[in-house]
């Protein structure tokens, strides 16, 4: 019984502490392009068609960076 006293505030810290981890993760921008490195590879590097999307996806994230959408 003595050992819940321990084990019950350490796993609330634990889940506090993941829980602002995720929040972190996603107000730094960590899931903001869960696609394009996996389609990436897909494609020639000198395919002209291939480096105006890589310039079109570099300008959106630029923009969500400002903070307009």
């Amino acid at each position: 019984m003595a050992a819940l006293y321990i084990l019950i505030p350490v796993a609330v810290v634990l889940v506090a502490l993941a829980i602002w981890v995720f929040f972190w993760a996603v107000d730094s921008g960590q899931y903001d392009d869960l696609d394009g490195p996996a389609h990436s590879i897909l494609f020639d590097e000198e395919d002209p068609k291939h480096r105006a999307g890589i310039k079109q996806a570099e300008e959106g994230s630029d923009d969500r960076k400002d903070g307009s959408d």
